[in-house]
């Protein structure tokens, strides 16, 4: 958030007083005259009575709810990578209700004319032939695809969800600057921004009788479900999405779990005998329609482009045969060609019979010689945008102001549009109107543009009410984009009356029978899953580990003896360096004076994010692995990981440069792992996705052990120094006050291993380990045409027949020599290997999913595959 910070800039003034727009373009607050709109006064007025204290204590709260619902927005080359927060803006953008009915009508009519001339484009291209297009405009476009071109579109809605850029020119009036027709974003951010401000401010929301958005998302759902090839009622949807490095995958995860849709990758889907499979786990199960965030040319590699490693081979294929509705439809992007914009006035009176209600940027295709005419002798006034052009394979330019360019450039521009006119295209420029912003404790003017929605209805299409606004940080700023750093709005449509509260849920569908869906688990999700249970549990015992060891170190400047204590930490630090993959130097030599000085080393595992095995590499495939499942994680689960990206953060940011200080972070980071295993366990339904976490997570922690235990007792050392170790293995395994309360006889490694090894009611025992995963494994999906017993159910067996049946005395006996316990090394060892070939075989079976026709169970067998 950018407008809590300075709130003591604020005086007795009003906060409009130096509200200052600047002149030649539309302010949405103050007229020409100066004087306040009158819609803003109530909310202006309520800002006044809130003072500084309630401004800053709202808008705190604000930035909290951002921060802990994961709300993101990745900028290309921002060091935050996938963690950098939205940024939402204090203030509302308010529309009246007369004005938006108005804005509505043009919108419907333009999605109306769109989605027509997508039909004529892919169909009878009769706007080619009678010569109201030229060829050169569509068929040289990128965005063409002529795979596409005959397949019947269900419902003649090929433009299902659409989206309008929009901004005011100076008189007020409402122009339209872009069509989002491939895959629009920022309808899950409007949303979210929503949630937060009618959160923070609820009664000035409930008094300002705002349009609710829950309706829009309805028509969204039933438009999925009315244009799916299956008649059965019981329809299953996905969201396709690029994945989590896409800019927008929080939206993506947000409107998956807000409709409640799968979220799937293209890798999780499958195409065979003409229909679209999702790969779940052990089998496959049929997806009706896509609603897709992947631009439609990297749907298919086998149709379209072949390098894609985005899409799905084939998926044009069971589009063409009737099995699958997408939407958009595929070759939507035709429609964001900007030179199309220039024919849409003769388009609507052609297609339509009417004029064009909503006007735009006036636009010139150079392909037209009157246009490109126009346009060399105009070029310091215009915008020149690119065409994509499918033939040349050259780089587009990027887009150009004609008053801003050298006379070089513009003579190499000048003779590229005489070379290739096709391949450029020039608008009016326009300044944005300008709308306040909350900023450094003042509201300030910033340059503005409204994105609208649609959604396509049975007769017409439906609009979002307001939409999602954007505002850049500089006033002087021509374009205004959330990639170059925008900041985000809300948009309320102001009602005459109070509005009914909303939900997603109809009435209809709230008294709907319910339908139990099959797993919607894919193999990639179980994987992630699988690992965050693995890395959430790696990073739990290297915390416990370093914060013993520092503890033990820093304790040895109050023992008597110089070397007193040194055996304990040498096997301590023998158990970190196993735990961080060998990546620990031990002390060579002398000894006593080379673990003298171990805290370089610590302080290096527990900051150093370059180093392999460290604590802050763990922690970063912690949070990857989250964020490809966010939308498996509940919100306070979300809430827990942003804790421990945050405490990743200090120890990376500002790392201590001491073993205490370290310990001043690590405490709280232990605090939040606890924490995080707790959610997954107590607010994540026991489902398949949840056996694989909690599988991994048991995975881990009996690896952990049985290294831990291999690494510090298999060496004889003195009884003392043996003592301070087994009260340290009690510490780090959170046991410690069991085995004062059980044991008597003070500490001995016989009692620690009937404690850690085969207490089977103690959660950290090797033995609770164990037991947890034989009942995950017997609960994982079957093949019922594959082995009584797989490879998993036969390896957690052997596990734990040979646990219950080891003899701890035996194995806490030193050997003959007195140096080494080598039936307790080579207990440890085989239990090590067990459970990584336990890994390995649940890999084989779950994550590596392969294809056979027998697995493709169709659950609903009312009519034929092929349509």
């Amino acid at each position: 958030m950018h407008a809590t910070s300075n709130i003591a800039q604020l005086d007795d003034a009003r906060l409009e007083d130096a509200y200052a727009p600047a002149p030649g373009c539309w302010d949405e607050m103050r007229a020409a005259d100066g004087a306040l709109r009158p819609h803003w006064q109530y909310l202006i007025d309520s800002l006044r009575q809130l003072g500084r204290g309630g401004i800053e204590t709202r808008w705190r709260e604000a930035h909290r709810l951002v921060r802990d619902n994961g709300v993101t927005y990745n900028l290309h080359g921002d060091p935050r990578g996938m963690s950098r927060p939205w940024e939402l803006d204090a203030l509302p953008l308010l529309l009246r209700g007369e004005e938006w009915a108005e804005l509505e009508r043009g919108l419907i009519q333009r999605a109306e004319l769109l989605n027509s001339v997508l039909l004529d484009l892919y169909g009878p291209r009769k706007l080619i032939t009678q010569g109201v297009l030229p060829p050169e405009l569509v068929d040289g476009y990128s965005g063409y695809l002529l795979p596409c071109h005959g397949i019947e579109v269900a419902g003649n809605r090929p433009l299902v969800f659409y989206g309008t850029d929009l901004t005011r020119d100076a008189d007020g009036h409402w122009r339209v600057i872009g069509d989002r027709a491939q895959t629009p974003s920022g309808s899950g951010y409007a949303l979210e921004n929503r949630m937060v401000l009618s959160r923070v401010m609820p009664s000035l929301f409930r008094d300002s009788h705002v349009h609710r958005l829950a309706g829009f998302f309805r028509s969204l759902r039933r438009a999925m479900i009315r244009l799916a090839p299956n008649d059965s009622g019981q329809v299953r949807v996905a969201l396709m999405t690029p994945g989590p490095s896409n800019a927008a995958y929080f939206e993506h995860a947000y409107l998956a779990n807000y409709l409640g849709y799968t979220l799937v990758q293209g890798a999780d889907l499958s195409v065979r005998d003409g229909a679209l499979w999702l790969r779940t786990l052990g089998r496959l199960e049929r997806i009706d329609a896509v609603l897709r965030r992947v631009d439609d040319c990297y749907c298919d590699p086998l149709e379209l482009r072949e390098e894609s490693l985005l899409g799905v081979p084939g998926m044009v294929q069971a589009v063409r045969a009737g099995n699958l509705t997408v939407a958009n439809a595929l070759g939507s992007g035709v429609l964001e060609h900007p030179g199309l914009m220039a024919f849409l006035p003769a388009l609507c009176e052609h297609l339509l019979g009417e004029e064009l209600l909503l006007p735009q940027l006036h636009t010139w295709w150079c392909g037209r010689p009157a246009d490109r005419a126009f346009v060399t002798a105009n070029l310091e006034t215009l915008v020149i945008k690119p065409a994509g052009n499918r033939a040349n394979g050259k780089r587009e330019p990027r887009v150009l102001f004609g008053r801003e360019l050298d006379a070089d450039t513009r003579a190499r521009l000048l003779a590229a549009i005489a070379a290739e006119p096709y391949r450029f295209v020039a608008q009016e420029e326009v300044k944005p109107s300008t709308a306040p912003v909350y900023m450094d404790g003042r509201i300030e003017p910033r340059p503005f543009v409204l994105r609208s929605f649609s959604v396509a209805e049975e007769d017409g299409y439906a609009v979002l009410p307001g939409g999602l606004g954007r505002v850049a940080l500089a006033q002087d700023t021509p374009m205004v984009s959330s990639q170059l750093g925008g900041i985000g709005k809300d948009t309320w449509v102001l009602a005459t009356e109070p509005e009914r509260e909303e939900t997603l849920l109809g009435l209809h569908e709230a008294t709907s029978p319910a339908v139990v869906r099959e797993s919607d688990v894919s193999s990639r999700v179980a994987d992630n899953l699988f690992w965050i249970g693995r890395y959430a549990e790696r990073a739990e015992g290297l915390v416990r580990l370093m914060r013993v060891t520092a503890i033990n170190f820093t304790a040895r400047s109050s023992f008597a003896a110089e070397d007193e204590g040194i055996g304990c930490l040498g096997s301590l630090l023998e158990a970190l360096n196993e735990q961080c993959q060998g990546n620990v130097p031990l002390p060579t030599g002398d000894a006593p004076a080379a673990l003298a000085a171990p805290t370089p080393e610590l302080l290096s595992l527990i900051t150093d994010i370059d180093r392999v095995g460290a604590l802050p590499q763990t922690l970063q495939a912690l949070d990857q692995a989250a964020w490809s499942v966010r939308e498996r994680l509940s919100s306070d689960t979300w809430r827990v990981v942003n804790d421990i990206e945050g405490h990743l953060r200090r120890l990376t940011g500002q790392p201590p440069r001491t073993l205490n200080a370290a310990l001043y972070v690590l405490d709280p980071l232990v605090t939040s792992l606890v924490a995080f295993s707790a959610l997954t366990q107590e607010n994540m339904t026991h489902n398949e996705g949840w056996h694989f976490l909690e599988a991994g997570r048991r995975l881990e922690r009996g690896m952990n052990l049985a290294t831990l235990l291999r690494s510090t007792l298999v060496s004889v050392i003195p009884a003392p120094e043996e003592s301070l170790v087994v009260e340290a293995i009690l510490g780090v395994t959170d046991s410690l006050i069991t085995y004062r309360r059980r044991y008597q006889a003070g500490t001995r490694v016989g009692a620690l291993l009937d404690l850690v090894v085969q207490d089977e009611a103690n959660p950290r025992s090797l033995g609770y380990q164990i037991v947890q995963l034989a009942a995950l494994v017997e609960d994982m999906p079957k093949d019922p045409m594959g082995p009584t017993r797989t490879a998993a159910q036969k390896g957690v067996l052997r596990l734990l027949t040979d646990l219950r049946l080891a003899e701890l005395d035996k194995l806490a006996q030193p050997d003959a020599e007195g140096a080494k316990r080598a039936a307790l090394a080579q207990f440890l060892t085989d239990r090590e290997a067990g459970m990584a070939a336990l890994s390995d075989a649940l890999t084989a079976q779950y994550f590596r999913h392969e294809e056979h026709p027998h697995h493709m169970i169709e659950h609903r067998l009312s009519g034929p595959i092929e349509r």
